[in-house]
């Protein structure tokens, strides 16, 4: 899972990978076949519309026969999808737990080990699974007991340093940092359309994170994630690893790679006070973020809901 060299036909997503790991954020054969990512993300709602395309109407099928249950149904569609996919990139394939599970560390540990549970029986080793969980305080001590299990995982819907920082803590492989989302709070609450990328709360979010982890040697990779526009990428350049939508990924390599620079790197970074990961000082400073307590319980349910539809889609199924 290397960065690649540049090219003679470079555009911005081409030099963008000569310094960041690109990932595509999708579930769509297609869109991934296009891009050569070296990983892809999944979530409960890019499944939905994966399992909505034509080209999937056979494997809905036999996630339905192989899975018996509902719930069985719902866990080998994922794996399914993710088997498909992790022959299509070199590196590591996201598969999210149920988000209903958030708030249940036994549970999700439980549904973490069923979906690995599948993938080697459909041949995929563990190594080249994230397991994806909300960064809840339940979720991050799920990822601790997994993580010591042997089973990577990637810790999602982060939108604070603390929920940053306790992830490192647990010993988590990977982190996704929310960008758009952020931005899009700030947006509503200070009434504006918009924001420079350089100065994007999103962009600074991510940067914070990235910056306290490199400054203490913390190995977790920060891999940015829920991009609005090309511009915020860009500015993130350096980044361990972005993960970008079909739309974005096509959008970059259509602009051309002038001005492509890092601006994150792991080299003189201020280290700064630490954080507070005990279980108290993970609630408290969650309390006092608005927007890291609205976006991560407004995520949660958004993917909640997306799992309700998925449901309803397999059960015609049935």
């Amino acid at each position: 899972m290397t960065k690649r060299k540049a090219t003679d036909d470079a555009n911005a997503l081409s030099t963008l990978s000569t310094y960041t790991t690109i990932v595509a954020d999708t579930g769509d054969i297609s869109a991934i076949k296009a891009h050569s990512p070296t990983d892809a993300t999944t979530n409960p709602s890019l499944i939905y519309k994966a399992a909505l395309l034509p080209a999937y109407g056979k494997t809905v099928e036999e996630a339905v026969e192989k899975g018996k249950t509902l719930e069985g149904a719902l866990d080998w569609l994922s794996c399914l999808i993710g088997k498909e996919i992790s022959e299509l990139v070199p590196g590591y394939v996201s598969t999210e737990v149920d988000a209903r599970l958030s708030f249940d560390t036994d549970a999700t540990v439980a549904k973490a080990r069923t979906l690995i549970s599948i993938y080697e029986q459909l041949g995929v080793p563990k190594s080249r699974i994230l397991i994806k969980i909300a960064a809840t305080w339940e979720g991050i001590q799920a990822c601790r007991v997994l993580e010591a299990e042997g089973v990577t995982c990637n810790l999602t819907l982060i939108f604070s340093l603390v929920q940053a920082a306790a992830c490192a803590d647990a010993g988590a492989t990977l982190i996704s940092p929310f960008v758009g989302r952020i931005m899009d709070w700030h947006k509503k609450a200070s009434g504006v359309e918009g924001f420079e990328a350089k100065d994007d709360p999103g962009v600074k979010s991510v940067t914070r994170i990235y910056n306290y982890f490199k400054a203490r040697g913390i190995t977790t990779i920060c891999m940015g994630a829920s991009f609005r526009n090309a511009g915020e990428i860009l500015e993130l350049c350096g980044c361990d690893r972005l993960t970008i939508s079909p739309k974005l990924l096509t959008e970059l390599e259509a602009m051309p790679s002038e001005g492509v620079v890092p601006h994150l790197s792991p080299t003189g970074c201020t280290k700064g006070p630490d954080v507070d990961t005990s279980e108290a000082g993970f609630r408290w400073a969650m309390n006092e973020d608005a927007m890291a307590t609205e976006k991560l319980a407004e995520g949660i349910r958004g993917f909640a809901r997306d799992l309700e539809k998925l449901e309803e889609v397999i059960k015609g199924k049935m």
